[in-house]
């Protein structure tokens, strides 16, 4: 059976395009401001133009046969991310974290998403094999942070003081967290502290340490915790298209690669189209209950019905189709 395998001209104009472009990203918005539609727009039609030219080399220096394999994995991580997007939100909601912030847990959020689909990718289907229970827990998790969404009001204040965030609660007897946001820091020495509050560090973290976590760095570990728990629905769905691990990945990275601008063309869009959050929030009920079927199909019993990917992303699109169409017709009053 003829292979793909590993060619190392494929592996290096791979890897080196990957950093290029990683750098450049970097670079575009090294600046403390925050992102525009417009930028967020210009970005997303540049990874999927990036995606689409590595498919154009794949198939004139190879074969058509590897870059069909390769694009239609490519289209598959796409819209399966499409949920994952909608969650970010969620878990940002979650944060009361807006703005430029988004952008720095975002960014490195990805980094680790491309570390953790390698590793999936060659340990292969056997990891997966706790999925289906790890399904049930963050289908739970999804549905609590709608329901929270759904109960918040229209204009949420944004959060200063995070002692009795569920977060902070969570970890806190783990490792000591500051409980308030510092800049864009993931952590914070003592010394750090500002104010009287270094003098009195039980009313200002959780336990006094030399270094604290910050709220900023508590919704990265969220960020990412998601992505590894969508990876599990992901990344088995792609290997069944295509068993090259090479072409998987490539597929994998450049899907990924192009999630977080595409993120911010939904946010941005929020604040432009009133109803669209309402459309949000009914696709969290939509994912939670997904993945319980899914789980429920491997864990327990074989309900003998699944989504397919094309059913969920017309059901993804078709909500947010309906967020859109209700907010031009139904603008928010002045």
């Amino acid at each position: 059976m003829e292979h793909f395998g590993f060619p190392l001209e494929a592996i290096l104009i791979f890897l080196g395009v990957i950093v290029v472009s990683v750098y450049l990203d970097l670079f575009a918005h090294k600046k403390s401001t925050e992102i525009s539609l417009s930028d967020a727009a210009c970005w997303t039609v540049f990874w999927i133009v990036l995606a689409l030219a590595f498919y154009g080399y794949l198939w004139f220096r190879f074969d058509k046969k590897w870059a069909d394999l390769y694009l239609a994995g490519y289209a598959l991580e796409k819209a399966l991310s499409i949920d994952n997007l909608i969650v970010f939100m969620a878990i940002f909601a979650s944060f009361g974290i807006k703005g430029v912030l988004q952008h720095r847990i975002l960014y490195y959020g990805i980094m680790g998403a491309l570390v953790f689909r390698a590793i999936f990718v060659v340990i292969g289907t056997g990891l997966f094999l706790a999925s289906p229970w790890v399904g049930f827990l963050f289908a739970a998790f999804v549905i609590w942070s709608a329901v929270k969404m759904l109960q918040r009001p229209d204009e949420e204040e944004e959060i200063e003081d995070y002692s009795n965030h569920w977060s902070v609660r969570l970890t806190g007897r783990l490792l000591p967290v500051y409980t308030r946001l510092h800049l864009d820091r993931f952590f914070i020495r003592h010394s750090q502290i500002p104010g009287n509050e270094a003098l009195d560090a039980q009313s200002s973290a959780t336990r006094k340490g030399a270094l604290y976590a910050t709220p900023a760095f508590l919704c990265l570990m969220a960020i990412e915790t998601s992505d590894i728990a969508f990876a599990f629905d992901s990344v088995p769905a792609v290997i069944a298209i295509t068993q090259e691990p090479l072409l998987v990945y490539a597929a994998m990275i450049f899907a990924i690669l192009g999630l977080r601008s595409l993120y911010f063309v939904l946010a941005a869009l929020t604040k432009y189209l009133v109803h669209l959050e309402k459309a949000v929030i009914c696709l969290l009920f939509y994912i939670g209950a997904k993945m319980t079927l899914q789980s429920w199909n491997h864990a327990i019993s074989d309900t003998g019905f699944s989504i397919p990917p094309g059913w969920s992303l017309t059901i993804v699109l078709g909500m947010l189709l309906a967020g859109v169409i209700a907010s031009l017709l139904f603008p928010k009053k002045n």
